[in-house]
């Protein structure tokens, strides 16, 4: 139904900041009521309502921008001193790096989160590229001798 470009176009577009502080300073000479006022800007006295409710929470008469989505719990004031935590010693894994969160920043994160703030941070894992690859052959099923896949180069051979 959305997808409809004749819907979209008949949708209302929200009323601009202008209007905002406009109503509010009529509002604010304390002459009329706020259905008055609201009937003077020819608005609804819902969105009125709606409106003047917001500004007593925020302390600002212009929209408050819409941020959907899960809030992190680590602020981005925090990441210098992670970056500076990951510098001083490289070699922490990620379960010390959780409970050096835990202890020093207050923040409780999972294994897990911990793995995908550093992400965000641009950091990555460190792989060694110095030690041999394993030698040993990684065992079958049941300790078999052949492995299926040896033994389907053996049947076309064969």
């Amino acid at each position: 139904m959305w997808r409809d470009s004749a819907a979209i176009k008949r949708m209302g577009k929200p009323y601009g900041d202008d209007l905002r502080c406009k109503f509010f300073a009529a509002y604010d000479e304390g002459d009329a009521t706020l259905e008055e006022v609201a009937r003077r800007f020819l608005v609804s006295v819902g969105w009125a309502k709606k409106v003047s409710a917001q500004r007593k929470r925020t302390k600002q008469a212009e929209r408050v921008p819409h941020q959907p989505g899960r809030k992190p719990r680590v602020g981005k004031e925090l990441y210098p001193k992670l970056l500076e935590w990951v510098q001083a010693q490289p070699d922490l894994t990620l379960a010390e790096f959780q409970a050096k969160l835990q202890r020093d920043a207050g923040v409780s994160l999972s294994v897990t989160q911990v793995w995908y703030l550093l992400r965000k941070l641009g950091l990555r894992l460190k792989k060694s590229r110095s030690t041999p690859p394993s030698e040993t052959r990684r065992q079958t099923a049941n300790d078999a001798k052949r492995s299926s896949l040896d033994f389907a180069r053996f049947r076309q051979k064969g």
